[in-house]
């Protein structure tokens, strides 16, 4: 029989993949999150820092980067 350690954490996803699953929630990080599905070429397996990146070349609102801020504080703390 196999031995399993009920305290052992899943691995956290990427901070992209994570985001999208946001998409139902009411606030900006929702709204970034459903930009993402929408996006074809959002960084779904980046970190906070290349959803920055993808979201400066994009030209994006100032608002979606407090989101993207929001969004990782909300990640780190799952």
């Amino acid at each position: 029989m196999a031995d399993y350690d009920d305290d052992q954490q899943e691995p956290k996803p990427a901070f992209g993949q994570w985001l999208i699953t946001q998409k139902d929630r009411s606030d900006l990080v929702g709204q970034l999150a459903a930009g993402a599905v929408a996006d074809r070429r959002f960084p779904r397996n980046g970190n906070p820092e290349a959803v920055r990146k993808h979201l400066s070349a994009m030209q994006a609102e100032g608002d979606m980067f407090a989101a993207v801020d929001d969004a990782e504080s909300d990640w780190l703390s799952a």
